[in-house]
């Protein structure tokens, strides 16, 4: 009888990406809690590097709504300020980090949170903060054009004429509610295709595609719980901006580490990780050596 697989070779019952694909868990509102809590004990646990890492958030927020008072593009504060949501997941890479070693019982130190630049996937991630930051781009200029067809080119005197208009006119209404509509649907895009991918490849080391799919999978397994999430986002970033945007030097690194948690809860353990290839020891810096440690391939003679 002929063999139907000659010599040694066997069938491919599966490939081994869709063996190794993550497992997706069933969570519910009170697992939200808990990842808040513990993202809110890495927070305690490392205040002044999360701090340090996110500060760019509320010096972006003063330098926009600088922005925003001199050059009269009054409409675009709420879209930019929006938009943070869209961004976020990507600018918390450090803070997952950070609470990737704190839960393997490692030290965790400002300079760790930097050693995501050296993660196997830190190309993926790059990619995927790429295409939310086009995602970002995209709501502004949306945002910009239903402004402009509902109160036309004619900018706004100042900021007590602009919230009379958005506040006290049938245009501003329209404006309130097509707005908020429409920047509902990128949120949804960002949440559906980010909540998981990065704490995913950092962990795993997943591909782009791998990690929004299982992102997106995740979401559609857990609709409430994950719409929930949503909401809990969007109104800590609210609150976090009202105070001239500091307060999301708070609001930023909580969500930060809450994400890695609920990572944690979503996605089941890898029973087989794969192995990674041990990282070149780096010599530990003090503060006084920034910014020179940035750049570790200069020779410390200067050459």
């Amino acid at each position: 009888m002929a063999t139907p697989y000659p010599g040694n070779v066997t069938p491919l019952a599966q490939p081994a990406q869709d063996a190794a694909a993550p497992v997706i868990r069933k969570i519910q509102l009170s697992d939200l809690h808990e990842a808040l809590r513990l993202g809110w004990e890495d927070f305690k646990a490392v205040p002044s590097h999360a701090i340090i890492l996110c500060v760019i958030y509320p010096v972006l927020g003063l330098v926009l709504a600088r922005t925003v008072l001199g050059y009269s593009v009054l409409p675009l504060l709420f879209p930019l300020a929006a938009g943070f949501a869209l961004l976020g997941p990507f600018a918390a890479l450090g803070l997952y980090e950070l609470s990737r070693r704190r839960e393997a019982g490692e030290q965790a130190s400002a300079w760790d949170a930097v050693e995501v630049l050296r993660s196997p996937s830190f190309g993926a991630m790059l990619g995927l903060g790429t295409l939310l930051l086009a995602l970002f781009v995209t709501w502004v200029a949306t945002a910009q054009a239903i402004y402009v067809a509902t109160f036309g080119y004619e900018a706004a005197a100042g900021i007590p004429d602009f919230v009379r208009r958005v506040l006290t006119t049938p245009q501003g209404w329209v404006l309130i509610v097509v707005g908020c509509g429409v920047g509902f649907l990128f949120a949804l895009v960002a949440l559906c295709i980010s909540v998981v991918s990065f704490p995913l490849m950092l962990d795993r080391h997943a591909g782009v595609g791998d990690a929004m799919v299982t992102s997106i999978r995740a979401v559609a397994l857990n609709p409430i719980p994950m719409a929930a999430w949503g909401l809990i986002v969007a109104g800590l970033l609210v609150v976090g901006s009202l105070p001239l945007f500091l307060g999301l030097a708070v609001v930023v690194p909580l969500l930060g580490h809450a994400t890695w948690h609920l990572y944690r809860k979503v996605i089941a353990p890898d029973p087989n990780p794969r192995p990674i290839p041990p990282r070149p020891h780096r010599e530990r810096r003090s503060a006084a050596d920034f910014p020179a440690a940035l750049f570790p391939w200069r020779r410390k003679d200067g050459g």
